[in-house]
C-alpha cells in the first residue's frame, strides 16, 4: 500500500492486511507506554510475564509456550528445524502463502493438494503424504478463504499421519472461531504445534508478537533458532496486558463478527459468492477474473484497496478485511454498482 494513493479528494480505505479496525485494549496501550521507560534494557528472553498470562488464560504449561516476533517467526523456525533439502512440506490448495515462503527458506519442496469447497480436505491431505513428507501445515481458520474444519477433523488428520510427520496448525484467527475451537489438545499427542498471534483479535499487528504451543522436545529445538531478544520490551508488556483483558478481546471479536456477517449477507444478495468465514475478513468470488479486475479498479478509483488473490490461483476473487461499518457500506455500494453493470 505504500505506493498506493487515493485519488484527489478521496480517503484511502486500506482493507488488505486483515488488521483490526478496533484499537487495542486500553490496558495494553497503557502497559506499552509504561514499558517505554525501560527501553534502555533488553527484553526478557524468556517472556516470563507474557507466558504466565497465556498459561493462565488457556490453562497451558509454561514449558510448552514459545513466543516470537509474530507467529511467522515461529513457523519459519519450525520449518528450518524439521525440513530441508529433499524433504516435502505439504499443505492444502489455498493455504496461507507464508507456508510456501517458509518451506523455501528451509530449502524444502512445497506441495499442495486440492480443497473441497474452498475448505481443507483431510482425506486429500492424507492421500498426498509421501515418504518425503516431513511437515503438514494448515491454517484453521484458513487464509484467504476464511473457512475452517472441525476439531474432530483435525484430530482425524493427526491420527492419520505417520508419527514422524510434524503437524503445524496456524490459528491466527482462532479467537474469531469462538471459545473451545482450538487445537491445543492435539499438542499432547506429540508432533503437533499450534501457532497463535496478537495481530488480529488483539489488534497488535504493529508490535509483532505471536506465540505457540509446542511439545517440549520440539520447543527445545525451535528455541535454538530464535533470537534471544526477539519480542521487544514494549511488545511483551502490551501483549501481556492484552491477554489479561479477555473481555475486551471478546467484545472486539463480537463486533467484527457482526460487521462481517452483515457485510457477507449483503454481498451474497448481489449474486456474488462468499465462503462462510470465521475470521476478520471475507473472500468475494466473482464470475471471472475480468470482473474481479474491473471491480478492483472501480474500488481503487474510490480509494478502496482490497487484496487481489491471483497469487493463490484465485484470479476471480478479492479478499476484504472487515473495517468500520461506514467503510464496509462504501465497499458494498461500489460492489452493487459493478453488479448492476453486469446485469445490463
Amino acid at each position: 500500500l505504500a505506493a498506493m494513493q487515493a485519488a484527489p479528494g478521496k480517503r484511502l480505505i486500506a482493507l488488505t492486511q486483515n488488521e483490526s479496525p478496533i484499537a487495542p485494549s486500553p490496558q495494553a496501550i497503557e502497559a506499552g507506554l509504561q514499558a517505554l521507560r525501560n527501553s534502555a534494557y533488553y527484553p526478557d528472553p524468556d517472556w516470563r510475564d507474557l507466558r504466565t498470562a497465556i498459561c493462565n488464560v488457556h490453562a497451558l504449561p509454561p514449558e510448552q509456550i514459545l513466543c516470537g516476533a509474530g507467529s511467522m517467526e515461529l513457523i519459519a523456525c519450525l520449518f528450518k528445524c524439521f525440513a530441508g533439502p529433499g524433504d516435502e512440506v505439504l499443505a492444502s490448495q489455498y493455504a496461507y502463502a507464508f507456508f510456501r515462503s517458509a518451506a523455501s527458506m528451509a530449502q524444502a519442496d512445497y506441495v499442495y493438494c486440492p480443497e473441497i469447497g474452498m475448505t481443507v480436505s483431510v482425506d486429500h491431505l492424507l492421500a498426498a503424504v509421501t515418504n518425503r513428507t516431513r511437515i503438514v501445515c494448515i491454517a484453521n481458520p484458513g487464509n484467504p478463504t476464511g473457512t475452517r474444519i472441525s476439531s474432530a477433523e483435525l484430530t482425524r488428520l493427526r491420527d492419520g499421519l505417520p508419527e514422524d510427520i510434524l503437524l503445524v496448525i496456524d490459528e491466527a484467527y482462532g479467537e474469531f472461531a469462538g471459545e473451545g475451537n482450538t487445537s491445543f489438545q492435539l499438542v499432547k499427542r506429540g508432533n503437533c504445534v499450534v501457532a497463535r498471534t496478537f495481530s488480529k483479535a488483539y489488534g497488535l499487528a504493529g508490535l509483532r508478537c505471536g506465540w505457540g504451543v509446542f511439545p517440549p522436545e520440539i520447543a527445545e529445538e525451535v528455541r535454538k533458532l530464535l533470537n534471544p531478544n526477539n519480542v521487544s520490551i514494549v511488545s511483551q508488556a502490551a501483549a501481556t496486558a492484552a491477554m489479561h483483558d479477555q473481555a475486551y478481546m471478546k467484545e472486539t471479536c463480537r463486533t467484527i463478527t457482526g460487521l462481517r456477517d452483515a457485510f457477507a449477507r449483503n454481498v451474497r444478495r448481489l449474486g456474488l459468492v462468499v465462503p462462510q468465514s470465521t475470521t476478520n475478513f471475507v473472500l468475494i468470488v466473482f464470475d471471472d477474473a475480468a470482473t474481479a479486475r474491473r471491480t478492483d479498479g472501480a474500488l481503487r478509483s474510490e480509494g478502496i484497496a482490497l487484496r487481489g488473490m491471483a497469487g493463490y490461483g484465485l484470479e476471480n476473487a478479492l479478499r476484504a478485511t472487515i473495517g468500520a461499518k461506514a467503510d464496509m457500506d462504501f465497499v458494498l455500494e461500489i460492489l452493487s454498482q459493478q453488479c448492476s453493470m453486469r446485469e445490463v
